[in-house]
């Protein structure tokens, strides 16, 4: 059951992603927050120059917090493939150099796997979630979660976006591109990392 508005303590999204504001915004109610887009308060873009998705979803959303002055929260998240030993990684967004479009990445990711078998070509999505009481807390909330599957040689699908035309998912028979929103959801790494994250602040605001 929803709280009134006036009751939610402010949990400002380091992302400007209306999907994922309205996602977060849903599930995240019930435990009384109101999640506010970082624009609301001028937040300016960060440098991801972290080597993990942790660090970088910490940047994010230390500089949420720090400029807001009310608590924060940022996710960051990517695929690794195997046979590139990690690769995109947290390189996903820009894995085709300066001006990468999802097209760009996806004809890299294509041509780097070009004549691997099937067997050959594992990949995860991971996504990874950090909430942050305020700027200096010295114990952020992280949750993440993962979703197994294999790139395909060609494109296959119209939903989602990134890399879901090629992420084929073994025990549905089909891409990730290929999912409703709300299937996808509740399957995905960030539907993962969301649950994670629910039951941290649950066990938080319990103790």
């Amino acid at each position: 059951m929803s709280q009134n508005s006036e009751n939610l303590q402010k949990l400002v999204l380091a992302s400007g992603n209306k999907g994922k504001l309205k996602e977060f915004g849903q599930v995240l109610a019930p435990l009384g927050f109101e999640v506010v887009p970082q624009s609301e308060y001028q937040v300016p873009e960060v440098d991801e120059t972290g080597l993990t998705f942790v660090e970088n979803a910490l940047l994010k959303a230390r500089e949420a917090s720090r400029v807001s002055g009310q608590p924060a929260m940022a996710d960051d998240s990517g695929i690794e493939v195997d046979a590139l030993k990690g690769a995109p990684g947290i390189y996903s967004a820009r894995f085709s150099g300066p001006g990468a479009t999802d097209q760009k990445n996806n004809d890299k990711l294509l041509q780097e796997l070009s004549g691997l078998p099937a067997e050959q070509r594992i990949a995860r999505y991971w996504c990874v979630l950090v909430y942050l009481r305020h700027a200096d807390d010295p114990t952020p909330i992280i949750a993440q979660g993962s979703w197994e599957g294999r790139i395909l040689e060609a494109a296959q699908g119209e939903g989602g976006f990134g890399y879901d035309p090629l992420f084929w998912v073994d025990d549905l028979q089909c891409t990730a591109a290929e999912l409703t929103a709300e299937e996808k959801n509740k399957r995905s790494h960030r539907g993962r990392a969301t649950l994670d994250l629910i039951t941290q602040l649950q066990q938080r605001q319990s103790s």
